[in-house]
């Protein structure tokens, strides 16, 4: 199935969920105390267990303290929020809490005249660290699992123009990970909804009376639907003061306002909010390209792959005998791609296909099942059976290690394209060359060959200006489970 009806039957799927199924974020906030209950746990009960072992004196007091610092700053850091269940729980906010704690705990320690924290207390204080972790991804599969399901999401009322309202609608029903459904909505000017979303009301184009009908009738289209939220996307007709007027009208009824600003594959740490003469601004900090992070990740990747080689060296020798033997010809295969910058490199891969495939791809131009730039064929006659088993499990990619630690690649990154392929990339698509290609990525993890040629540059593009050490770490974790299940490779 192809990218654009796999969109509309999600689409629609998201239009119609049963009210009956749904639920609100009342449900998520309870999740907040029972990640504070687990923290103090946490950290309680090992440092008690150390301070006792010790032979600490006010053993139970340094235990309480230890455990309601852990909590405060946890609470200081909104890390309780229902809105953070949703992002999973990512662990550098946690790492930087915890360093906070040690910090915290060591100043008290010091004022109180009982020294610094010893090494048997901080690593005591580990297991706090673990815990806040697994209990948020805990936390969040399970919301992941019941959305979807149709269930622990807030009911939205989009408030916009006929074409935004589509646009957010579409957005929302490619995936399933997010707490919003759409039950309605409120539409700027006469524009026809083409989404499938039932209008409730229509908003004059021009600026309102001094009455706010229009205003009411939003917030009567809210309480209809059972609405828990308002979404307004910011356009021409829905700004300043108009915005601020209706937000007014939404707040006097206890009616919560989120607003689409328009800005879309941003990452929250490169955002943040601020205000000058009155005027709401979000500082977009631009991606990464040099920096610590940038050094860590080149020596991640040489080192990475210099151990991984080490490691799977027998192998290797076992696969490139398998080739040999499964069919004539070399058991490497050679191919041209582009790299950074557009500059192109020789990528190594074990032989997948026949000796002189590559002559016989122009007969088999027709049985393309890719929608973009890319040759992909399900049942590619030109593979052969060894091949197969190579490419579900991606092991014929092994040989491109070499390729990261000679420079071309990066062990996370966009699929490194083909000459050809960029030769027909317009500018959006040549954003994915501002980075090195990576031996996995994004498009690898969330279905590889299945992805339609527009979500494969979506992704690529997200990873390009959102790419972090830490998103690097979880990618490879999700490429072992990828690669096992073999889902989208052929």
């Amino acid at each position: 199935m192809h990218g654009s009806s796999v969109d509309a039957s999600r689409q629609a799927a998201t239009v119609a969920r049963p009210r009956p199924a749904v639920g609100t974020a009342a449900q998520v906030r309870r999740f907040g105390f029972v990640a504070a209950g687990a923290d103090v746990v946490a950290a309680a009960l090992p440092v008690a267990a150390a301070l006792r072992a010790l032979q600490e004196t006010h053993a139970a007091q340094q235990t309480a303290v230890a455990a309601l610092t852990w909590l405060l700053v946890g609470v200081a850091g909104k890390r309780y929020a229902h809105w953070v269940w949703s992002e999973g729980g990512p662990l550098g906010p946690l790492v930087r809490d915890w360093l906070v704690l040690l910090g915290v705990l060591a100043l008290l320690r010091t004022l109180l005249g009982l020294g610094g924290l010893s090494a048997a207390v901080v690593i005591a204080l580990l297991p706090s660290l673990l815990a806040a972790a697994t209990v948020r991804k805990v936390i969040h599969r399970y919301l992941r699992a019941q959305r979807r399901n149709a269930r622990a999401l807030r009911r939205v009322l989009v408030v916009g123009e006929a074409g935004t309202v589509d646009a957010v609608v579409g957005a929302l029903a490619q995936r399933t990970d997010h707490e919003y459904v759409v039950v309605g909505a409120c539409t700027v000017g006469t524009g026809e909804v083409a989404s499938g979303v039932p209008v409730r009301v229509r908003l004059r184009t021009d600026e309102p009376d001094a009455a706010g009908e229009g205003d009411a009738s939003v917030v009567s289209a809210a309480e209809e639907l059972g609405a828990d939220l308002v979404l307004l996307a910011t356009g021409r007709h829905l700004s300043g003061e108009r915005l601020r007027r209706l937000s007014w009208a939404l707040y006097d009824r206890d009616c919560p306002l989120m607003v689409l600003p328009g800005v879309v594959e941003v990452a929250r740490r490169r955002i943040r909010l601020t205000t000058a003469a009155g005027l709401t601004l979000l500082h977009i900090a631009p991606p990464t390209r040099q920096g610590t992070q940038t050094i860590a990740k080149a020596a991640v990747d040489r080192l990475g792959a210099l151990v991984l080689i080490a490691v799977l060296l027998p192998l290797f020798a076992a696969l490139a005998v398998a080739v040999r033997l499964g069919s004539p010809g070399p058991a490497f295969y050679r191919q041209t791609r582009v790299g950074r910058d557009g500059v192109p490199f020789p990528l190594w891969k074990f032989r997948t296909m026949v000796a002189g495939a590559d002559r016989m791809r122009a007969g088999l131009e027709e049985a393309n099942e890719n929608d973009g730039h890319m040759f992909k064929v399900r049942r590619d006659p030109r593979v052969t059976p060894l091949g197969r088993f190579l490419r579900r499990h991606s092991l014929d990619e092994l040989p491109q290690l070499v390729n990261v630690v000679l420079g071309h690649m990066s062990l996370v990154g966009p699929r490194p394209p083909l000459p050809e392929e960029v030769a027909r990339y317009d500018e959006r698509e040549r954003r994915r060359l501002t980075v090195k290609p990576g031996l996995t990525g994004l498009w690898q993890v969330s279905g590889r060959s299945d992805l339609s040629w527009h979500e494969a540059v979506s992704l690529d593009l997200r990873y390009v200006d959102n790419w972090s050490c830490g998103w690097d770490l979880s990618v490879l974790a999700r490429t072992v489970r990828a690669v096992l299940d073999g889902r989208g490779a052929y």
